[in-house]
């Protein structure tokens, strides 16, 4: 491809709206424009190295037996009221009613769809396995778009689906996916880390998370040295210990005029507020629940959700908090309360002589002992912290942030039961299909990519994935020898299968060094009077802006040479 005949435009200046490095390089190098919030144009570039990376998805996948559909974003409502996600991902899915009053959906993702046709079409276990995947837009109507291509509301997705037998079958298509994964990170050069994640929406019993370490992302992740790893929502760990007072004093209640939080507490008492006991009141099914955490420690609503089992429950109001407890907000604390169930955060279990709200205005109670002046049911609550130590090794916890990548899930039979999707076994008998649901987020590769390779000139795309694989700079175009020589290695590249974006404008050398560092292309091949007039041409790799001058009849041979590499 030429320049001089190609659309893309370049910018000088860092767009205002930009907020990470990927989506102001991005909108710098002339891949993406904006459209609205959290929906981008694609253009020339950004749509050769996403082409590139769905070959790559498309690739692997097909190594596993999978077998490509397309099926329609547009989806009728009936689908997802079958599933329950109708109602359960709230404002979050685009509802709408076709001319003929019709309630339609656009689709988030596709497992009622999938499931729909494996409803309509699997008869037997000879059947099975099945892997059915597409690569197809969908929709999300997200509060807060930003980032660029991190958080859309139009993206793209491979979404991928395994329909079994048993749970042994769902074993094997959810390590070939998983392996299949690692192949797909790996090619396109993505540094990334797998990780324990909390399934949910979607359901099921296991899922995990291919992430790529960023300071851009937005899940925070837990890391242990000995290998684990979890996405904070789904992280266990073991809270440092601390010591406590001796004795079984009983509780003492006393005066906390205007102390309304831990905080407040913490600086009024002189205690740390690894000695307070933090009172939360939910409702959940109608009834009141209290969630006890230690003070300084935060609830984890998706750990809540797989506690209770649902993910249908909301604080409660203030007016429902004085009911169930006698005070208000800021004095609320578990001991004398009957005919309510109280969830303790495990790390609450086997303290003593603790801080806690009085049940009365204004007062608050010490020397109050979980499981000798109330009794909880333990469960992990809380969100983990960095310095907590791991359960498996007992050395502290990091944690780190970073950008989804994929999410692997085994669903198991709740689609296929609420759908009434099942096959008959070998024996005769009716059995629900056993699901895995497997995702990526296309355009997520790209910025993340974007993300991890880049520096103050701009971008350095992995090879794999990169628009072209080199660029040809003719530093002077109106040199007559110097452009007829730089036609003929253009053509050669072509010849020899190299992706090659002719840089033939009647710009500056300066100009077409800048837009060339900006653009991502790993290589960039110079023809420059002095060294030309050498027989010598210059290959700079962008990633490490190291030089290597290179005869004019070796420099193809030698960019082949990087592909073997």
């Amino acid at each position: 491809m030429r320049w001089s005949q190609a659309f893309i435009p370049t910018l000088r200046e860092d767009p205002a709206e930009a907020e990470v490095p990927s989506h102001r390089l991005l909108l710098r190098a002339g891949y993406i424009r904006q459209v609205a919030a959290g929906v981008y144009a694609h253009l020339f570039l950004a749509q050769r190295s996403l082409l590139k990376i769905m070959q790559i998805i498309r690739e692997e996948m097909n190594a596993i037996g999978a077998q490509e559909f397309y099926l329609p974003a547009l989806n009728p409502a009936e689908l997802w009221k079958e599933s329950g996600r109708y109602d359960a991902y709230g404002p979050t899915i685009f509802k709408f009613k076709d001319r003929n009053g019709h309630e339609m959906v656009l689709g988030v993702t596709h497992e009622e769809e999938m499931t729909n046709l494996a409803r309509g079409e699997l008869r037997s276990y000879k059947q099975l396995p099945q892997i059915w995947y597409q690569i197809q837009e969908k929709f999300r109507d997200e509060p807060r778009p930003k980032s660029g291509l991190l958080r859309l509301r139009q993206f793209w997705m491979k979404d991928a689906y395994s329909f079994d037998l048993d749970d042994a079958g769902l074993d094997v298509s959810y390590r070939k996916h998983y392996e299949a994964y690692r192949r797909i990170f790996d090619r396109c050069g993505i540094k990334y880390v797998i990780v324990e994640a909390y399934s949910g929406t979607m359901g099921g019993t296991q899922s995990h998370e291919f992430t790529a370490p960023t300071d851009a992302g937005e899940d925070s992740i837990a890391l242990c040295d000995c290998g684990y790893a979890a996405n904070l929502e789904k992280a266990q760990a073991k809270a440092p210990a601390v010591e406590d007072p001796p004795g079984d004093t009983a509780p003492e209640p006393f005066p906390t005029p205007d102390l309304k939080t831990i905080d407040d507490l913490v600086k009024s008492t002189g205690q740390s507020a690894d000695r307070m006991i933090k009172t939360l009141v939910f409702i959940s099914e109608g009834k009141p629940l209290v969630i006890l955490l230690r003070g300084d420690h935060t609830l984890s609503e998706t750990k809540l959700a797989a506690t209770l089992g649902t993910d249908v429950f909301r604080p409660a109001t203030p007016e429902e908090a004085l009911a169930l407890h006698g005070a208000h907000l800021g004095s609320l604390g578990p001991v004398g309360l009957s005919g309510v169930r109280i969830l303790a955060d495990q790390a609450l279990e086997g303290r003593r002589n603790m801080i806690t709200g009085a049940n009365r205005d204004e007062t608050h109670l010490r020397n109050v002992s979980p499981g000798r002046h109330f009794t909880p049911e333990y469960r992990d609550l809380r969100v983990i912290s960095a310095g907590d130590l791991c359960l498996r090794c007992g050395r502290p916890l990091r944690t780190s942030i970073s950008v989804e990548l994929g999410h692997i899930f085994k669903l198991g039979r709740r689609y296929s039961e609420m759908m009434h999707a099942s096959v008959l076994d070998e024996n005769g008998r009716e059995v629900p299909l056993v699901m895995g649901s497997y995702g990526i987020g296309v355009e997520r590769i790209l910025s993340a990519a974007v993300e991890q390779n880049h520096d103050r000139d701009g971008m350095f795309l992995p090879p794999s994935i990169a628009p072209f694989d080199v660029i040809l700079t003719a530093a002077n175009m109106d040199d007559a020898g110097l452009r007829s020589r730089a036609e003929q290695l253009y053509e050669e590249m072509r010849a020899h299968s190299l992706d090659v974006l002719f840089d033939d404008r009647a710009e500056r050398p300066g100009v077409k060094f800048k837009d060339a560092d900006l653009i991502g292309v790993p290589y960039r091949v110079t023809l420059g009077k002095r060294k030309f007039e050498q027989g010598m041409g210059e290959i700079f790799q962008r990633s490490t802006k190291q030089i290597q001058d290179v005869k004019l009849d070796a420099i193809v041979s030698a960019l082949l040479a990087t592909r073997r590499r």
